[in-house]
């Protein structure tokens, strides 16, 4: 069957591996851009920003901490960094929505992506300045390194963690979305805050650490990221256009939209380097093309 294909299977394999990679990535950003839009209709340009944020604050704890502080030997770890970094970035993100986006929420969404674009210009303006646009390296953790081998192929141990974590963390969010009190709580102080307020729900604040929760998932998967991607100011930029149509395609708002669409489409995207690699970098956006002529509330989304 693969001689009639012309490709070996280790080819078609490693190329999977590398579509589900992407995939995951796809998926934990795009999720965190459907909580936000669909709690708040707040459209977050500035999702590609955070997450190289989670990716520089790993790179920083792992090779600068020490000469910040006077002891070279004194390193934020991997491990510590994926816990620290997502905090950070969502201690950063309840700052943006206290102090500038919760002025937005009865206008246009417009004015939302306006604002976001705007916030994510300057992060990558004040990188590029302190660390210049060449990438930087980060180490993939030691109880990580090595691979496993599979009989057909052999699979890297990060990039199996990556896929894992990804996992665990998109259906643990579509889980206490969509199945838990917290969750009903959020959807109803969506459709009605005001009712929701009136049952003694802190409506401003669940909004508030929405969106902290939503800004954190960049940072995390910008932290899942460094190992494998150079770490740098444009990291994010490259890739929110594609989230963004990912997003487009499983539906504005949908939580599990975002996560099946991210993780296929990343499949779609492997294959398609096998079959044609020069459609490769297109092929999303022709399926959202396509999506959207025929149904032009994502495959997830629901009709207004």
């Amino acid at each position: 069957m693969f001689e009639l294909l012309g490709i070996s299977p280790q080819e078609l394999f490693s190329q999977l591996m590398v579509g589900l990679i992407n995939g995951s990535f796809y998926a934990i950003l795009s999720l965190g851009l459907a909580v936000i839009f669909g709690m708040l209709n707040i459209i977050n340009f500035s999702h590609g920003a955070q997450y190289m944020m989670g990716a520089f604050l790993a790179w920083i704890g792992l090779t600068q901490i020490g000469q910040w502080t006077g002891n070279p030997g004194f390193v934020v770890n991997y491990w510590v960094a994926l816990l620290l970094a997502p905090i950070v970035v969502g201690v950063f993100g309840v700052v943006i929505e206290r102090t500038m986006l919760r002025r937005l929420y009865q206008l246009d969404h417009l004015y939302g992506l306006l604002l976001t674009f705007g916030i994510a210009l300057v992060i990558e303006g004040l990188f590029r300045d302190w660390y210049g646009v060449s990438g930087q390296q980060y180490e993939i953790p030691e109880a990580l390194r090595g691979a496993i081998n599979l009989g057909f192929m052999y699979l890297p141990k990060y990039r199996a963690w990556v896929i894992v974590a990804s996992l665990v963390v998109c259906f643990a969010t579509w889980y206490v979305i969509e199945r838990t009190k917290l969750g009903s709580y959020l959807r109803a102080g969506t459709e009605n805050p005001k009712l929701t307020q009136a049952f003694g729900v802190n409506v401003p604040l669940m909004i508030t650490l929405t969106y902290g929760f939503g800004v954190a998932l960049a940072g995390f998967a910008g932290v899942l990221a460094a190992p494998i991607f150079t770490v740098g100011p444009k990291m994010g930029a490259d890739l929110i256009i594609t989230v963004f149509a990912v997003v487009v395609i499983g539906g504005m708002g949908s939580i599990l939209g975002a996560i099946v669409t991210g993780l296929g489409l990343g499949l779609v995207e492997g294959l398609t380097k096998v079959f044609y690699p020069e459609a490769s970098a297109v092929v999303i956006f022709v399926i959202m093309a396509i999506v959207l002529l025929v149904r032009p509330a994502g495959l997830f989304g629901r009709e207004q």
